[in-house]
Protein backbone atom coordinates (compact mmCIF):
# COMPACT_ATOMS: atom_id res chain seq x y z
CA UNK A 1 0.00 0.00 0.00
CA UNK A 2 0.79 3.44 -0.63
CA UNK A 3 2.78 4.74 2.19
CA UNK A 4 0.79 8.06 2.04
CA UNK A 5 -2.23 6.23 2.30
CA UNK A 6 -1.25 4.32 4.77
CA UNK A 7 -0.56 7.28 6.79
CA UNK A 8 -4.15 8.25 6.20
CA UNK A 9 -5.68 5.37 6.94
CA UNK A 10 -4.19 5.07 10.35
CA UNK A 11 -5.19 8.34 11.64
CA UNK A 12 -8.83 8.77 10.22
CA UNK A 13 -9.93 8.98 13.19
CA UNK A 14 -7.45 12.04 14.94
CA UNK A 15 -7.35 13.85 11.15
CA UNK A 16 -10.96 16.17 11.29
CA UNK A 17 -9.92 17.63 14.29
CA UNK A 18 -6.24 18.32 13.57
CA UNK A 19 -7.06 19.63 10.13
CA UNK A 20 -9.84 22.15 11.40
CA UNK A 21 -7.36 23.01 14.39
CA UNK A 22 -4.28 23.37 11.87
CA UNK A 23 -6.68 25.99 9.89
CA UNK A 24 -7.46 27.71 12.31
CA UNK A 25 -3.69 28.37 13.20
CA UNK A 26 -3.12 29.34 9.50
CA UNK A 27 -6.23 31.54 8.83
CA UNK A 28 -5.52 33.57 11.91
CA UNK A 29 -1.81 33.16 12.59
CA UNK A 30 -0.88 36.16 14.18
CA UNK A 31 -3.17 35.43 17.04
CA UNK A 32 -1.06 32.21 18.38
CA UNK A 33 2.04 32.06 20.00
CA UNK A 34 4.60 30.77 17.31
CA UNK A 35 5.59 27.79 19.95
CA UNK A 36 2.03 26.44 19.53
CA UNK A 37 1.47 26.33 16.47
CA UNK A 38 4.66 24.82 15.81
CA UNK A 39 3.77 22.15 18.49
CA UNK A 40 0.39 20.78 16.58
CA UNK A 41 2.86 21.05 13.42
CA UNK A 42 5.00 18.53 15.05
CA UNK A 43 2.40 16.39 16.26
CA UNK A 44 0.92 15.55 13.20
CA UNK A 45 4.34 15.07 11.56
CA UNK A 46 5.59 12.56 14.52
CA UNK A 47 1.88 11.19 13.96
CA UNK A 48 2.99 10.26 10.24
CA UNK A 49 6.30 9.05 10.88
CA UNK A 50 4.81 6.62 13.68
CA UNK A 51 1.85 5.50 11.46
CA UNK A 52 3.85 5.52 8.26
CA UNK A 53 6.61 2.68 9.19
CA UNK A 54 9.37 5.31 9.29
CA UNK A 55 12.10 5.20 11.77
CA UNK A 56 13.90 8.58 12.82
CA UNK A 57 17.50 8.19 13.45
CA UNK A 58 18.92 11.31 14.82
CA UNK A 59 21.84 12.85 16.13
CA UNK A 60 23.43 15.75 16.90
CA UNK A 61 20.45 17.56 18.15
CA UNK A 62 22.45 19.16 20.89
CA UNK A 63 24.06 21.41 18.00
CA UNK A 64 20.87 23.42 17.42
CA UNK A 65 21.28 26.76 19.34
CA UNK A 66 19.09 27.09 22.33
CA UNK A 67 19.29 31.19 22.64
CA UNK A 68 20.44 32.88 19.37
CA UNK A 69 18.92 32.60 15.95
CA UNK A 70 20.04 30.08 13.63
CA UNK A 71 19.89 28.84 9.82
CA UNK A 72 19.85 24.99 8.92
CA UNK A 73 21.25 24.01 5.65
CA UNK A 74 20.59 20.89 4.53
CA UNK A 75 20.99 18.89 1.68
CA UNK A 76 17.95 17.59 -0.62
CA UNK A 77 16.09 14.26 -1.29
CA UNK A 78 12.74 14.97 -1.55
CA UNK A 79 9.58 16.27 -0.37
CA UNK A 80 9.68 14.35 3.14
CA UNK A 81 13.06 16.06 4.44
CA UNK A 82 11.53 19.42 5.42
CA UNK A 83 8.61 16.70 7.34
CA UNK A 84 11.50 15.24 8.75
CA UNK A 85 13.57 18.06 9.85
CA UNK A 86 10.28 20.12 11.17
CA UNK A 87 9.58 16.74 13.76
CA UNK A 88 12.92 16.31 14.92
CA UNK A 89 14.48 20.30 15.25
CA UNK A 90 12.50 21.41 18.80
CA UNK A 91 13.25 25.34 18.20
CA UNK A 92 10.08 26.60 15.79
CA UNK A 93 11.45 27.55 12.16
CA UNK A 94 10.06 28.33 8.85
CA UNK A 95 11.77 26.93 5.49
CA UNK A 96 12.44 28.05 1.72
CA UNK A 97 10.62 26.09 -0.13
CA UNK A 98 9.99 25.75 -4.40
CA UNK A 99 6.46 27.56 -5.64
CA UNK A 100 4.98 24.47 -6.88
CA UNK A 101 4.36 23.77 -3.34
CA UNK A 102 2.85 26.37 -1.81
CA UNK A 103 -1.16 26.12 -2.50
CA UNK A 104 -0.65 21.84 -1.90
CA UNK A 105 -2.91 21.08 1.57
CA UNK A 106 -1.53 20.99 4.81
CA UNK A 107 1.88 22.46 3.08
CA UNK A 108 -0.26 25.46 2.30
CA UNK A 109 -1.42 26.45 6.43
CA UNK A 110 2.18 25.44 7.37
CA UNK A 111 3.57 27.45 5.48
CA UNK A 112 1.39 30.19 6.91
CA UNK A 113 1.92 28.85 10.39
CA UNK A 114 5.54 28.88 10.44
CA UNK A 115 6.22 32.08 7.82
CA UNK A 116 7.72 30.25 5.48
CA UNK A 117 8.73 31.66 2.06
CA UNK A 118 7.45 30.12 -1.77
CA UNK A 119 10.25 31.00 -3.76
CA UNK A 120 10.64 31.21 -7.61
CA UNK A 121 13.88 30.37 -8.82
CA UNK A 122 13.28 31.48 -12.37
CA UNK A 123 12.58 34.64 -11.05
CA UNK A 124 15.77 36.62 -9.79
CA UNK A 125 13.43 39.46 -8.39
CA UNK A 126 11.07 37.62 -6.86
CA UNK A 127 13.85 34.84 -5.19
CA UNK A 128 15.92 38.38 -3.82
CA UNK A 129 12.95 39.66 -2.42
CA UNK A 130 12.48 36.11 -0.01
CA UNK A 131 16.34 36.02 0.75
CA UNK A 132 15.69 39.88 2.02
CA UNK A 133 12.85 38.57 3.95
CA UNK A 134 14.82 35.86 5.63
CA UNK A 135 17.27 38.31 6.47
CA UNK A 136 14.81 40.30 8.26
CA UNK A 137 12.70 37.67 10.28
CA UNK A 138 16.29 35.57 11.28
CA UNK A 139 17.45 39.26 12.51
CA UNK A 140 14.60 39.45 14.51
CA UNK A 141 14.95 36.18 16.18
CA UNK A 142 13.39 33.64 13.50
CA UNK A 143 15.08 30.62 12.39
CA UNK A 144 15.20 28.73 9.02
CA UNK A 145 15.61 25.73 7.16
CA UNK A 146 17.16 26.08 3.59
CA UNK A 147 18.15 23.74 1.02
CA UNK A 148 21.21 25.52 -1.15
CA UNK A 149 20.94 22.87 -3.46
CA UNK A 150 17.13 24.34 -5.07
CA UNK A 151 16.07 21.26 -6.08
CA UNK A 152 16.35 17.61 -5.36
CA UNK A 153 18.89 15.27 -5.81
CA UNK A 154 17.47 12.69 -7.83
CA UNK A 155 20.54 10.39 -7.05
CA UNK A 156 20.10 8.89 -3.63
CA UNK A 157 22.43 10.44 -1.21
CA UNK A 158 24.59 12.27 -3.90
CA UNK A 159 24.42 15.87 -3.57
CA UNK A 160 24.09 18.77 -6.57
CA UNK A 161 26.05 21.51 -6.26
CA UNK A 162 25.00 24.32 -3.83
CA UNK A 163 23.29 27.88 -4.71
CA UNK A 164 25.98 30.28 -3.18
CA UNK A 165 22.88 32.38 -3.24
CA UNK A 166 21.20 31.14 -0.65
CA UNK A 167 24.22 31.31 1.72
CA UNK A 168 23.71 35.69 1.77
CA UNK A 169 20.88 34.65 4.03
CA UNK A 170 23.53 33.83 6.50
CA UNK A 171 26.19 36.18 6.13
CA UNK A 172 23.81 39.44 5.87
CA UNK A 173 22.09 38.17 9.26
CA UNK A 174 25.44 36.88 10.96
CA UNK A 175 23.77 34.00 12.56
CA UNK A 176 24.86 30.54 13.71
CA UNK A 177 24.61 28.46 10.87
CA UNK A 178 23.99 24.08 11.03
CA UNK A 179 24.53 22.08 8.25
CA UNK A 180 22.08 18.87 8.29
CA UNK A 181 23.31 15.54 7.09
CA UNK A 182 20.05 13.98 5.45
CA UNK A 183 20.80 10.20 4.55
CA UNK A 184 18.26 8.11 2.72
CA UNK A 185 14.93 10.40 2.77
CA UNK A 186 14.26 9.66 -0.55
CA UNK A 187 13.07 5.82 0.43
CA UNK A 188 10.17 7.65 2.15
CA UNK A 189 8.12 8.21 -0.81
CA UNK A 190 10.47 7.15 -3.85
CA UNK A 191 10.08 3.78 -2.75
CA UNK A 192 6.75 1.46 -3.81
CA UNK A 193 4.85 0.25 -0.90
CA UNK A 194 5.42 1.15 2.96
CA UNK A 195 7.65 -1.12 4.36
CA UNK A 196 9.96 -0.20 6.88
CA UNK A 197 11.84 2.25 6.20
CA UNK A 198 14.72 4.08 8.42
CA UNK A 199 16.25 7.89 7.89
CA UNK A 200 18.96 9.43 8.97
CA UNK A 201 18.76 13.28 10.06
CA UNK A 202 22.01 14.29 11.52
CA UNK A 203 22.33 17.81 12.45
CA UNK A 204 26.04 18.92 12.60
CA UNK A 205 28.66 21.37 14.63
CA UNK A 206 26.90 25.03 14.18
CA UNK A 207 29.45 27.32 11.67
CA UNK A 208 29.22 30.92 13.82
CA UNK A 209 30.02 33.93 12.10
CA UNK A 210 33.14 34.58 13.61
CA UNK A 211 34.11 31.11 11.81
CA UNK A 212 32.94 32.37 8.37
CA UNK A 213 32.84 36.01 8.35
CA UNK A 214 35.92 36.11 6.35
CA UNK A 215 34.40 33.87 3.65
CA UNK A 216 32.11 34.70 0.87
CA UNK A 217 29.32 32.95 -0.07
CA UNK A 218 30.97 30.77 -2.81
CA UNK A 219 33.40 29.50 0.20
CA UNK A 220 30.90 29.52 2.87
CA UNK A 221 28.86 27.32 0.62
CA UNK A 222 31.98 24.94 -0.67
CA UNK A 223 32.58 24.68 3.51
CA UNK A 224 29.10 23.48 4.63
CA UNK A 225 28.35 21.00 1.75
CA UNK A 226 32.25 19.62 2.61
CA UNK A 227 30.33 18.77 6.24
CA UNK A 228 27.18 17.53 5.13
CA UNK A 229 28.89 15.35 2.19
CA UNK A 230 31.89 14.16 4.99
CA UNK A 231 29.38 13.19 7.08
CA UNK A 232 26.85 11.52 4.56
CA UNK A 233 29.71 9.33 3.08
CA UNK A 234 30.06 8.13 7.20
CA UNK A 235 26.94 6.84 6.77
CA UNK A 236 26.36 4.94 3.77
Amino acid sequence: MNRIVTMVLRNLHIIPGAWIKLCRYAKHTDEYPEEEKYRHIQYILKRAVQSGNIELMVTGTENIPTEESFLLYANHQGMFDVLAVAATCDRPLGAILKKELKDIPFLKQVIACTKSFAMDREDVRQSLTVIQSVIKEVNSGRNYLIFPEGTRSKSSNDMLEFHNGSFRCATKSKCAVVPVALVDCYKVLDQKGSKPVTVQIHYLKPIQYEEYKDLNTKELAALVRGRIEEKIKECV
